[in-house]
């Protein structure tokens, strides 16, 4: 078996993440950036122009919820600007919706 980082292919994606709530969602939000790097996407700062969006949620704090379902209705149009969009929902808030 290989331990080689799986790639993307020849087609250089980018990411952009959001981390709402706690100090863990923090360090997770670290974690998984590190292993998109290891597929050779790079960071983008502008959600606009990310090829994957990754929000990684917390329950503790009740603000969390309609953020991020705001985020989510804003990325309709870029959903559907941009099929191949992955948009990714993470943490205990989306743990909690099953």
């Amino acid at each position: 078996m290989s331990t080689k980082p799986k790639t993307f292919g020849a087609k250089k994606y980018s990411f952009y993440i959001k981390t709402f709530g706690c100090q863990m969602n923090k360090y997770d939000s670290e974690r998984i950036a590190g292993l998109l790097h290891k597929c050779k996407a790079h960071f983008e700062k502008d959600i606009q122009n990310a090829d994957i969006i990754v929000f990684n949620t917390c329950t503790v704090r009740e603000s969390a919820d309609d953020r991020l379902f705001g985020q989510l209705g804003n990325l309709k149009g870029l959903k559907e600007e941009k099929p191949d969009l992955i948009i990714a929902v993470g943490g205990c808030l989306a743990q909690s919706y099953g």
